[in-house]
């Protein structure tokens, strides 16, 4: 294993948990609060480690599977986007159209484990997930799009070693305009407020915490580090369009990278501190607003690249 490599495998494994708890941090400071520690995120992922796991007799393999499937294809997803440089370790020509894909996939087997309990409750929550995912995803192939439009390929290691010339002058207006479009499709992916709030335990207003009550123990472990490598992943995306990282898998990269993601977690905390949850019929008008910011941003990068 390569220096590169063995610096994005560290960053991907050990990071994550790290965000859930900026972000709380943040949200106890705002409210004038101490908060939980630092690193409650980690201990909590321990102590569900350490618990057993009961198991409906109405549920099927398909709710056993849900968690490590998407915990799986988050990792692999994780592998394909560059951390601290612009290359991956499963990086290849057409990584950008999986990358996506992993993501969706994740995302169905979450569904899936949420309607095969075969609760009313649970599919409620299924139902207005795979609605907002449907909004959020012509979003975020509008951004990839738009990274990858300079290098004429859908690579992430060409679209991130050609994006700091890209992104230079007026060229710089567009990716910022996709980065904000992108910071839209953060919150709803990741089930954050104003899409959806992961604190809350309303019946009628949870999405996500809904769909994984009946899980515990080493099952919602992978779930909440999943959560938690989701944040990570998108927030890698947003720091690359943000914060060009021209120095290849260094350990300057890698500080660039926890600073933007760091900072992102604080963004993220700031706006759930100072907003409320949108009403759940706003939120399509939300993630439209999104799209057409990321639609006028592709138009003006394309019309740039064919001067």
């Amino acid at each position: 294993m390569g220096r590169e490599t063995a610096l994005h495998v560290a960053l991907l494994l050990a990071l994550p948990p790290l965000l859930p708890g900026v972000i709380a941090k943040t949200k106890a400071w705002f409210a004038g609060r101490s908060g939980p520690p630092l690193l409650q995120p980690y201990h909590d992922l321990a102590k569900l480690l350490g618990k057993g796991v009961v198991y409906s007799r109405t549920t099927t393999w398909v709710f056993r599977a849900g968690p490590t499937v998407s915990l799986a294809s988050l990792l692999v997803a994780g592998l394909i986007v560059p951390l601290a440089g612009s290359r991956a370790p499963l990086g290849f020509a057409g990584d950008v159209v999986l990358f996506a894909y992993l993501l969706a996939l994740a995302r169905f087997f979450t569904l899936a484990a949420a309607l095969d309990t075969g609760s009313s409750f649970e599919g409620m929550g299924a139902s207005r997930d795979a609605a907002f995912s449907a909004l959020a995803e012509p979003t975020l192939f509008l951004v990839l799009a738009i990274a990858c439009l300079p290098g004429a390929t859908p690579s992430f290691e060409r679209a991130w070693s050609l994006l700091p010339s890209a992104s230079q002058g007026l060229g710089r207006a567009p990716i910022l305009a996709a980065a904000a479009a992108l910071f839209a499709v953060y919150l709803a992916e990741n089930s954050r407020i104003p899409v959806d709030d992961p604190n809350t335990h309303l019946e009628l207003t949870m999405v996500h915490e809904v769909m994984v009550l009946d899980h515990c123990g080493p099952d919602l472990a992978c779930i909440q580090y999943g959560s938690a490598l989701k944040l990570f992943i998108l927030g890698a995306v947003l720091v690359h369009l943000v914060l060009p990282l021209q120095a290849q898998g260094s350990w300057q990269g890698a500080a660039w990278l926890v600073g933007g993601e760091v900072a992102l977690a604080v963004a993220v905390g700031g706006v759930e501190s100072v907003m409320a949850r949108l009403r759940l019929s706003h939120v399509p008008e939300f993630l439209i607003g999104a799209f057409a910011i990321a639609a006028v941003s592709l138009a003006a990068i394309t019309f740039r690249a064919g001067r």
